[in-house]
Formats: structure tokens, sequence, C-alpha cells
């Protein structure tokens, strides 16, 4: 009986915390969700998920290779899939939209919406796919430099104190 009531106390509890104002989180308004949409369109992001989803069909139109019988249908096929993908994709924009919203404020998103649409906005959105490729290709050599440096200078010091570092 004891169990039973403070269960009961413990699920009201949960729920008044879950309807309280001061609980609950706000949904942004429409004309924030559509700035974050706009945020996440013009920044690129979309090509990053068309980057993702290309693959997979590439790898169903590899299938023709091994039977090459099956090749048009399997255009077909992926005609068929592209629009639904691109449903999927669009999923994927709502959501990095909703992060958006959620992180940022209605009067931040304009600002950087505005860059977006701006020349220098645009150039960065245009220019950055190369850009990450010179830094991941950078990033590689530094990582590899770094982890030898560290080791380096890590013997030395323990070799100072006394000690071998294979």
């Amino acid at each position: 009986m004891i169990r039973n009531a403070s269960r009961l106390a413990a699920t009201s509890v949960a729920l008044f915390m879950l309807t309280s104002p001061v609980f609950a989180q706000t949904q942004p308004s429409a004309s924030h969700m559509a700035l974050a949409r706009e945020v996440a369109l013009t920044s690129g992001m979309a090509r990053s998920f068309d980057a993702m989803v290309e693959p997979f069909l590439d790898q169903l139109q590899q299938m023709n290779v091994t039977r090459p019988e099956i090749k048009n249908d399997l255009d077909q096929v992926v005609t068929m899939l592209r629009p639904e993908l691109d449903k999927e994709k669009q999923k994927m924009v709502d959501n990095a939209a909703r992060a958006f919203a959620s992180r940022m404020t209605e009067a931040e998103l304009k600002t950087i919406s505005d860059f977006y649409k701006s020349p220098a906005g645009k150039k960065y959105v245009e220019t950055q796919p190369g850009i990450l490729d010179d830094v991941v290709r950078d990033l590689a050599t530094w990582t590899q430099q770094t982890a030898q440096f560290v080791m380096s200078r890590a013997r030395e010091e323990m070799s100072k104190r006394g000690h071998q570092l294979q």
C-alpha cells in the first residue's frame, strides 16, 4: 500500500513537472522555424545530406555490373527511389532546422541568413567543400606529426626522470 502511494506521488510529481510552464519546452514560432530551415539550406547543409544519399544509389546501380540483365529494372527502381530519398533528406533538413531554432534566436538566424544570401556568404558556401577537403588532408598530416612530437617529447622528459619509453 505504501509502495503504491509512493509510486502515485512520484508519478504525480513527474506529470506536474512535465506540464509545468517552467519545465515545458517552448516551441519555436513558424517564422523562427522558417529562418532556421533557410539557414540549414543556404548554409550548404542539404548538400551534405545529398553527399550521403548518392553513394547508396551508386552502390545499388553497381549491381548492374555483376548482373547486366537487371540494368533496366534497376535504373527504373533508382529513378523511383530518388523522390522518396528526397523526402528523407527533407526530414534531415527539418531536424537541422529544429536544432538551429532550439539553440539560436530568431534575430541571430536572420543575421546568419542574411550573410548566406550575401555575395560573401554564397562564396563561402561554394568554396566550403574544397576548404574542408584541404583541412581534412592537412589534419591527417598534422595529427601524425603531433603524435610523433608528443611521443618524442614524452620520451625526452621521461628519460630525464630515469625512465625509458618504447
